[in-house]
């Protein structure tokens, strides 16, 4: 093994471990300020127990980790060099010859196998954590909420309907008696619905009112339903049935933080919204932000290096570690603010989840181009 291939392990190895720490540590400093949270909003319901807010909070661990991953990687990274460069080791091997491109490889490996990790594992887990979370909390912890309070307590969904005509939508409304997801294995039924039944135009083609709609699989179970048609004129009452591809999980999940679906079933759900007439904007931003998340984890670990490997008797080291956690602040500002016009339309999707990544790359390489050919 050469002397390079030695470095890079050796580099890669403290960065590991100084970033791995830093992730440790932040998830659990944020994770105690989100349960000391939970705490102040349970205090005034004496059916919430400490037990049941030490759940909420836990399940939201991985949820948060995922998150603070790329500025444990750039404080991680910033803490790493700056070790190497204090005790010379750095210096010496750029001495000896050694480009900083060759020892910078293992943190950027490591930095990239963080973020896989980060969207192919650790993405289920969260989302499936997090989602569990939420519905506790959306149970113990809020007043209301949920679908069976938007619009004055009715449910409005959109699905396609080819029945009638090809490319033709319904559009259903009603109150929600029962919105407990398969999950539960408990259904999901409305009752005072309405059913407008619209071609791909949008031209009325008939209207069904139903006292009552249970959701089965792939289907709709419409009892005592009165169809009106083109002439307006209502027909007798009849049990219909009408195809759906619509789920109790997945009315839930369109309603739900798209943080709850995890990497792998992301592009799936987004098809269907889109086919049953749902906006899939929030979900299609999410999965190019998880997407960006491993070229992301790499862009903050070029940072720390170029923020923190100015050797120590030029001075200024102190300024050059602030700075940069100053940019990682404002890669996490941008990312807020793209987010916003992405979501808005005001952004195509692709840019306002890769434009902090790419800012980040530009910026890190700047800097190392300047630190090494300078």
């Amino acid at each position: 093994m050469t002397f390079a291939q030695t470095l890079t392990l050796y580099v890669g190895r403290r960065f590991l471990a100084s970033t791995f720490t830093m992730l440790t540590a932040l998830t659990l400093l944020v994770s105690l300020f989100d349960f000391i949270e939970l705490l102040r909003r349970a205090a005034t319901r004496p059916d919430v127990g400490f037990a049941l807010v030490a759940t909420i909070a836990g399940l939201r661990m991985p949820f948060l980790s995922i998150q603070i991953m790329p500025f444990a990687i750039l404080l991680g990274g910033i803490l790493a060099f700056w070790r190497l460069t204090r005790s010379s080791e750095l210096i010496v091997a750029r001495a000896t010859g050694v480009s900083a491109w060759g020892f910078l490889l293992g943190p950027v490996l490591v930095a990239l196998v963080f973020g896989t990790l980060a969207i192919t594992a650790i993405s289920p887990i969260s989302s499936a954590m997090l989602s569990r979370a939420e519905r506790l909390e959306a149970t113990f912890l809020r007043a209301g909420g949920g679908v069976t309070a938007l619009a004055g307590g009715r449910l409005w969904l959109r699905q396609s309907d080819r029945a009638l005509e090809p490319g033709g939508v319904a559009i259903i409304s009603g109150r929600p008696t029962r919105l407990l997801s398969s999950r539960g294995n408990l259904g999901f039924s409305i009752e005072d619905v309405s059913i407008w039944r619209l071609s791909a135009g949008d031209r009325p083609l008939q209207r069904i009112e139903v006292p009552r709609a249970s959701l089965l699989p792939g289907r709709w179970v419409l009892e005592d339903a009165v169809t009106f048609g083109a002439d307006r004129q209502p027909g007798p009452p009849t049990t219909l049935t009408f195809p759906t591809e619509l789920t109790p999980d997945r009315i839930e999940d369109s309603f739900a933080s798209p943080d709850t679906l995890s990497f792998w079933a992301l592009p799936g759900f987004i098809a269907i919204l889109e086919e049953a007439g749902f906006s899939a904007i929030r979900h299609r931003l999410q999965f190019q932000s998880l997407l960006a998340l491993p070229a992301l984890a790499v862009a903050m670990a070029l940072l720390a290096a170029g923020f923190s490997m100015r050797p120590s008797r030029m001075g200024g080291v102190a300024r050059m570690a602030a700075a940069g956690v100053s940019a990682g602040f404002a890669l996490f500002v941008l990312d807020k603010i793209t987010a916003e016009f992405g979501e808005s339309g005001a952004l195509p999707v692709w840019l306002a989840a890769w434009a902090p990544c790419l800012a980040g790359l530009l910026l890190a390489l700047g800097l190392l181009l300047h630190l090494e050919d300078g």
